[in-house]
C-alpha cells in the first residue's frame, strides 16, 4: 500500500501526527488515544498497513 493512501485512511479514522521519529512517524488516534508507528517508505507491506489501521481505528459501537 502506498504511504499516502495509508495516511489518508488513518486520518479518516481520526488519527493525527503525534511526533516524528528517526525512521517512523508516530500517529495518535484522538478519540481512543492509541498510537502507532508509520514507516517512512513509499510502499508499506499490506500486513503492516492493515495492523496500523487496526490499531488506529476507533472501536465500533455494539449493535442492539
Amino acid at each position: 500500500m502506498k504511504r499516502r493512501v495509508l495516511l489518508r485512511r488513518i486520518a479518516e479514522e481520526g488519527a493525527a501526527l503525534a511526533r516524528h521519529g528517526s525512521d517512523h512517524d508516530w500517529y495518535r488516534n484522538v478519540i481512543t488515544g492509541n498510537m502507532a508507528a508509520v514507516p517512512r517508505h513509499r510502499e508499506i507491506n499490506e500486513n503492516t498497513a492493515r495492523e496500523i489501521i487496526r490499531r488506529l481505528s476507533a472501536p465500533t459501537p455494539p449493535e442492539g
